[in-house]
């Protein structure tokens, strides 16, 4: 299996749109589709970013680990995915505010 197999073997298990995962990681839809049929080998720093689009690490993303994740934490962080630094952290303070209750 070649490397654009596997981006979208994992955008389909996660069920995220071509589109939504273009938009991730700040390329073209065609691109994302020529990388995902073969017709282009992407660059390290696009599967970088493509990884961490799909909340994977390299290793998980080359080793076939796959952690799955409860909708709602999956909603968490794509939700999270979007905030700034500064929210990112003041989100978190808020959470373990939330968590020793």
């Amino acid at each position: 299996m070649n490397i654009g197999e596997m981006i979208q073997q994992e955008r389909q298990r996660q069920k995220i749109s071509m589109n939504t995962l273009a938009k991730r990681v700040e390329i073209g839809q065609s691109t994302l589709s020529y990388i995902e049929s073969g017709q282009r080998q992407p660059t390290f720093e696009i599967v970088l970013r493509v990884v961490s689009a799909l909340n994977l690490t390299l290793a998980e993303f080359f080793a076939g680990e796959r952690p799955e994740l409860e909708p709602e934490l999956r909603r968490l962080l794509d939700t999270a995915r979007k905030l700034t630094p500064e929210q990112r952290e003041a989100l978190q303070k808020l959470l373990e505010t939330m968590s020793k209750d």
